[in-house]
């Protein structure tokens, strides 16, 4: 029996919360493409500590992840969609853009709404095809400049967050959409009553030329 398959088997075994977060973090360092399915299994366990272990495993191993994770998501568990929309977030891969889009605006959870919206500024656009890259950046634009009226204060900072990343990306592919973002940003700066979210707008003004 393999290392991997060794490691999977002491999760399955697992009869603590201890020992389950020491026999995920064992199973998450090693990388290895067999531990997918178990890791996805995971964060869907009542166990933080082990989901973000696994999360920061799946992000590790990449690209491999997400069409097995695009099928398997549990949608009636919203624990495990902010895990997974985390774990999309981190590896940035375009295949996983229609869920961060829709996860952004119209799920009920906040953790996922916030995950999503922060992952949106984390594509990379480089895997997609100009005539691809551009309608579905302007999308992602959209998308989280509507975020930034979401009744959560987590999620409009995700979102603030989501448009300083997204503006590096535009002042090469589109400059003529950052004002929108200026526009947003004035607006937040002017109007939101969260002192961390208009702390965070001014930090983004004064790095990036929007």
């Amino acid at each position: 029996m393999s290392d991997v398959h060794q490691l999977i088997n002491a999760v399955n075994k697992a009869d603590s919360a201890d020992l389950l977060l020491e026999t995920v973090e064992n199973l998450a360092e090693v990388g290895d493409h067999a531990a997918i399915p178990t890791l996805v299994e995971v964060l869907g366990f009542n166990n933080p500590g082990a989901a973000v272990a696994a999360v920061d495993g799946l992000i590790q191993i990449g690209e491999p992840v997400v069409p097995y994770l695009l099928k398997n998501l549990d949608g009636y568990n919203y624990g495990a969609r902010a895990w997974a929309t985390r774990v999309f977030a981190g590896i940035g891969d375009p295949a996983a853009l229609d869920l961060l889009l829709e996860a952004a605006i119209s799920d009920f959870s906040q953790s996922v709404r916030r995950a999503a919206a922060k992952g949106l500024g984390s594509i990379l656009w480089s895997k997609l095809p100009e005539s691809q890259a551009i309608p579905a950046q302007q999308k992602v634009l959209k998308t989280l400049l509507l975020a930034t009226e979401d009744g959560e204060w987590v999620v409009r900072y995700a979102a603030v967050v989501g448009l300083e990343a997204l503006s590096n990306t535009l002042s090469q592919s589109q400059p003529e959409l950052l004002s929108e973002i200026a526009i947003a940003f004035q607006k937040l700066i002017d109007s939101e009553p969260e002192a961390a979210i208009r702390a965070r707008v001014e930090y983004a003004l004064s790095i990036n030329c929007i």
